[in-house]
């Protein structure tokens, strides 16, 4: 040991003399002395262990308590002269080139070292901890109260929540899509934010059709959700819903020829020669498909008006739809005040896509009113507007026809106009479109044409005799049904056909004026048009 070479601070070998107050115990360093007298922890077993083999390496055979002592003096002096030469003039702590060295991780120092550390390490890490800590605390409080708040609210709001969340009864027509969902048009038929999804699982349980009458149970719209959803169904149709699936379909029906008439005639008003007039020269029956060509102001809303009217009088048993397509508000307002049955309407301010949504709702609801054996009458006004919404809505195919209009825009009213029927199987769907004619629109004539052959009652009316202010302005000679007669009986056929011989006989000059007139008159003087057909049957042949 007393051969061992110590160095100093600078690399050289200490002098004899502080080499002998080093291993007695006496330190040449006064500041690090006086810290020196601070209690300092002790130091772990494997970090100490460490160390001093540390030390034996750098300091030779000093062993036991006072070499021990002796090495972490010259660390602390090394330390100390370090700092004060370089690192400190970086504005850097002098230990922290220790705690980049192999022996950051121990405690092993002396008591000022380890004090230093310890003040040292409060400074730098107790921010830290603390930053820490408070970073703890607010990630807690940021999530703990967000979740305290959803728990109270759940506590102390439960019951507006929980009433909230509570199912509630909607009823409407099924908007059925062709991937099998739908959603319930409560606010009539158009959409809207209130209406209720239906999944495919319930209509494919309860085999829905689209037009069909739901009610049931909805529960609101989750947070992500735009629409409520439909969770129960009760009705269909007014009927239990594990009966829908049974139903036959609409297309599966039989359609016949109309044999039961719908009579207009109203025996308590003789005067209202409208319906008695129809029921003579164009009888309407059950399942009747008929068109009623009109040029503009001739009266054509004033007779749609008179049938529906006369229809909801005389047959309660039938459901009557008046459907506006293109239509003056105001004419909107006098229907629903004249009519007492649903009126169905798109104004001509509305687009195009809407006018089609709607006749589409409105024909399905008829179809599936007839697939469970009821009659359905739906005055459409107008064939020719709802032509034009879809030669504008539907894509287009490239076909183009004469006036403009799209070849593929004219299938769905075709289908819509073709819906009419009478089922031999019990029900009827009865269709009375007006057509425009005389507009001078190439367009308007060519989806005239197009549907001129499709039905099977035509009233024309004429525009010469609304200009002579002869109402109803009825084309008497051009006015006809198909298979009448299934809707007469055989006596009053033989009398009707007298009748329109004389009539057309008037004609023979091209004006129906002369006809109608003498038929108006000759009708004022009976109350009934069976009073007036058995005077006929009373006159000689011509």
């Amino acid at each position: 040991a007393a051969d061992a070479v110590i160095l100093g601070p600078d690399g050289e070998p200490l002098p004899d003399w502080e080499v002998e107050l080093i291993r007695q115990g006496i330190s040449t360093d006064s500041a690090p002395a006086a810290r020196a007298t601070a209690p300092a922890p002790a130091p772990a077993p494997t970090a100490g262990g460490a160390d001093a083999e540390s030390d034996d390496e750098g300091d030779g055979d000093a062993e036991g308590a006072d070499g021990q002592g002796a090495s972490r003096r010259r660390r602390r002096r090394r330390n100390k002269n370090r700092g004060e030469g370089g690192e400190r003039m970086d504005g850097e702590r002098p230990d922290a080139p220790r705690h980049d060295g192999p022996r950051e991780n121990g405690a092993r120092d002396d008591a000022p070292r380890a004090e230093g550390q310890r003040n040292e390490g409060q400074r730098e890490s107790a921010p830290r901890h603390e930053g820490q800590r408070n970073e703890g605390q607010r990630n807690e409080g940021q999530r703990g109260p967000r979740f305290e708040r959803a728990d109270r609210g759940e506590r102390t709001e439960g019951g507006e929540q929980q009433q909230q969340l509570e199912p509630v009864s909607v009823s409407g027509y099924l908007d059925l899509r062709d991937e099998g969902y739908g959603f319930l048009r409560v606010n009539g038929y158009l959409p809207s934010r209130d209406d209720s999804y239906i999944p495919v699982k319930l209509t494919r349980q309860f085999g829905l059709r689209k037009g069909d009458f739901v009610t049931g149970l909805s529960r609101p719209a989750g947070r992500n959700e735009k629409n409520p959803a439909m969770l129960e169904i009760h009705t269909v149709n007014g009927r239990d819903p594990d009966t829908a699936r049974d139903r036959p379909r609409f297309e599966d029906l039989t359609p016949l020829f109309p044999d039961t008439k719908l009579r207009l005639e109203n025996p308590a008003d003789p005067a209202d020669m409208t319906a008695r007039v129809i029921d003579l020269i164009s009888p309407i029956g059950k399942g009747q498909r008929g068109l009623i060509v009109s040029p503009p102001k001739a009266g054509k809303t004033t007779i749609m008006k008179t049938i529906a009217t006369a229809i909801e009088r005389n047959n309660p048993e039938v459901t009557l739809i008046v459907l506006l397509i293109d239509e003056r508000p105001e004419e909107v307002t006098d229907m629903r005040r004249t009519v007492k049955g649903e009126v169905i309407a798109s104004t001509f301010d509305r687009p195009s896509e809407e006018h089609t949504h709607v006749a589409e709702m409105c024909i399905e609801k008829a179809k599936r009113l007839v697939e469970l054996g009821q009659d359905v009458v739906i005055i459409l006004d107008g064939i020719t507007r709802l032509s034009r919404a879809y030669n504008l809505a539907a894509p287009a195919t490239g076909r183009v026809m004469s006036g403009g209009i799209d070849a593929g825009a004219l299938y769905p009213p075709k289908k819509f106009f073709g819906a009419a029927r009478n089922i031999e199987e019990g029900g009827s769907l009865t269709i009375l479109a007006t057509a425009l004619v005389e507009t001078n629109s190439r367009m308007d004539d060519a989806i005239f044409e197009e549907f001129k052959g499709t039905g099977n009652m035509e009233l024309r009316l004429d525009r010469r005799l609304a200009e002579r202010r002869i109402y109803p302005a009825i084309d008497v000679d051009a006015s006809s049904t198909r298979h009448e007669e299934l809707l007469f009986d055989r006596k009053q056929l033989q009398m009707v056909w007298k009748l329109r011989r004389v009539l057309s006989g008037l004609a023979a000059d091209g004006s129906a004026a002369a006809g109608l007139e003498l038929l108006i008159d000759r009708l004022k003087t009976f109350r009934t048009n069976d009073e007036f057909l058995t005077e006929i049957s009373k006159q000689p042949a011509t």
